[in-house]
C-alpha cells in the first residue's frame, strides 16, 4: 500500500512569502523611502536648472572682462576688476561651485605667479580641478614652479610629475620632466636627474625639448 505524499512548499515559494510579507508589514515605511528618493532627485535637477546654471550663465558674462585683462598680461586687474567687471578672485568668491569659479583658480594662479607672489599662486593653482587637456597640465606644471621658487622642492616633483602624467604628449610631458630633472639636480638627486633627461631622450625624442637633452644628461652624469 503506497504512502500518500505530502507536497512541502519549496524554498522559493517561502522567500516570496517572507519578501510579501514584509511589504505588507512595512508597505508605509518603503512608501515613505521611495517618495524620499524621487524628491531627492527632482530637488537635484531643480537646483540644476534653477540655480546652478543661472549662475553659471552670469559668471561667464562678469568673468570675460578678467580674462581679456588677463590675455593682456594686466595682472592686477584681472585679479581685483577694474571696478566694472570683477576681477578672478570675485568670480570665486560669488560664483563658488560653478565651472568659471574653478577656470578662475587657474587664471588666478597664473597671474600671482606672473605677479611674483608664489604662494598665492601655488594655492589656487592647487584648487584647480580639471580634464581640460592643455589647461589641467599646466595648471600642474605652474604650480611645481611655484614651489620651486618658494624652494619646496619636494611638493615641486610632485606637481611636476603629475603635470606628465596629465599632459603625456609631444609637447607638455617633455617640459616638465627637464623641470623636474633640474629639481632633481638642485637636491643633489643626479641619478634621478639622468633617469628624467633620459626618458625624454627615450620616449619624446622628436620634442623641441629633446635637441639638446643630452647636454643635460652629460652635465648630471659627470656630478654622479
Amino acid at each position: 500500500m503506497s504512502k500518500t505524499q505530502i507536497d512541502q512548499p519549496s524554498p522559493l515559494s517561502n522567500s516570496m512569502s517572507r519578501t510579501s510579507f514584509f511589504i505588507e508589514e512595512n508597505k508605509k515605511s518603503l512608501l515613505v523611502i521611495g517618495c524620499t528618493i524621487i524628491g531627492l532627485v527632482l530637488l537635484y535637477f531643480a537646483y540644476q536648472k534653477f540655480y546652478l546654471a543661472p549662475r553659471e550663465t552670469e559668471a561667464v558674462n562678469q568673468m570675460f572682462k578678467a580674462q581679456q585683462y588677463w590675455e593682456q598680461k594686466d595682472w592686477d586687474k584681472a585679479i581685483k576688476g577694474d571696478g566694472n567687471f570683477p576681477g578672478f578672485e570675485k568670480i570665486i568668491d560669488e560664483y563658488d561651485n560653478t565651472k568659471s569659479a574653478n577656470l578662475a583658480y587657474y587664471y588666478l594662479g597664473i597671474a600671482y605667479l606672473n605677479k611674483g607672489e608664489y604662494q598665492k599662486a601655488a594655492e589656487n593653482l592647487t584648487k584647480y580641478s580639471g580634464s581640460d587637456p592643455i589647461i589641467a597640465p599646466e595648471a600642474l606644471g605652474a604650480a611645481g614652479d611655484a614651489y620651486v621658487e618658494l624652494k619646496n622642492y619636494d611638493n615641486a616633483i610632485t606637481f611636476y610629475k603629475k603635470a606628465v602624467s596629465k599632459g603625456d604628449n609631444l609637447f607638455a610631458a617633455p617640459i616638465y620632466l627637464k623641470k623636474l630633472g633640474l629639481v632633481y639636480e638642485e637636491q643633489k638627486d643626479f641619478k634621478s636627474a639622468v633617469d628624467t633627461y633620459t626618458k625624454i631622450k627615450s620616449d619624446y625624442p622628436e620634442s623641441a625639448t629633446a635637441t639638446n637633452i643630452d647636454m643635460y644628461i652629460a652635465r648630471a652624469e659627470g656630478k654622479l
